[in-house]
Order: C-alpha cells, then sequence, then structure tokens
C-alpha cells in the first residue's frame, strides 16, 4: 500500500509540471562559498624612551718630554769657542766666558748637558655618553614631583 501511494504521489506531481510519464526533470543544486577577510584590531603597544646622558671616566696615555739639565764643571782654557754637539739623546751646550789676562783667551767655564726622555703619564677626562633607557617609578604621597 505504501507503493501505491508513491505511485500516487509522483503521477500528482507530475501533473502539477506538466510532464506526461516519459519525461522527468530533476532538480540540479549547486552551493558556492564566499571567503572575505578582514582587519581585526586585537589590541595597542605604546613605546616610550628617554635618552640619559651620564658622565663616565675614560684613562687617556698622554706623553710629554721632560728636559734635564747637568751642569758640568770644565774649566779648561781653549783657542776657539765650541760649537754645540750631540752624544747620543744628549746634546751638549758648551758656555765660555772670556778672562782677561795679558792676553784675552776663552776658558770653557761648563758645559750644559741636555737631555730628552719621554714620559707617558695617565689622565683622566670625563666624556659625556648617552644611553637610553625605560624608567618607572612611584612617586610617594610626601614626595614632591621635583625630587
Amino acid at each position: 500500500m505504501a507503493t501505491k501511494q508513491a505511485e500516487d504521489t509522483v503521477e500528482t506531481f507530475e501533473s502539477e509540471l506538466g510532464l506526461d510519464q516519459e519525461t522527468m526533470v530533476i532538480p540540479v543544486i549547486e552551493e558556492q562559498a564566499f571567503i572575505a577577510k578582514q582587519v581585526v584590531e586585537t589590541g595597542k603597544v605604546r613605546i616610550s624612551k628617554r635618552v640619559i646622558k651620564h658622565e663616565e671616566s675614560v684613562d687617556v696615555p698622554l706623553f710629554h718630554e721632560e728636559v734635564s739639565v747637568e751642569r758640568v764643571p770644565i774649566n779648561q782654557y781653549v783657542d776657539a769657542e765650541p760649537e754645540v754637539r750631540h752624544e747620543g739623546n744628549v746634546m751638549i751646550i758648551p758656555v765660555v766666558r772670556e778672562q782677561l789676562v795679558m792676553r784675552k783667551r776663552l776658558i770653557l767655564v761648563e758645559e750644559l748637558r741636555v737631555k730628552k726622555q719621554v714620559v707617558e703619564t695617565h689622565q683622566s677626562h670625563n666624556a659625556t655618553l648617552r644611553r637610553e633607557e625605560v624608567d618607572i617609578r612611584r612617586i610617594a604621597e610626601n614626595e614632591k614631583p621635583g625630587d
């Protein structure tokens, strides 16, 4: 009996559509998917920084020359005024004076021996250096903002 009802339902459907027994229309369905994107803000970030300057001591080697003068007494008579001469790193400067005797002669009174040497010293200099840093500080109730 269920089969008879199904046949009657099909006939009724066919007759409503104006179809005969030989022609049957089956609808075809198609689904389509559409995909879309959108930007969604999920949060915010705020970055703050500051530049801090501080003094730092830097050790810098410095060089200077020191001169020592040694007086060497000679007290000899010479015929002509001696020239300045060098012995190694020592410069010898003759010092003469005229002395009145029956005749005039030169007496080598002394020699000045001038020696140069390089001396290394260290001297501290302050240099201003910059550094960026983030600082969070709470201010107490009894403290002024400028403290």
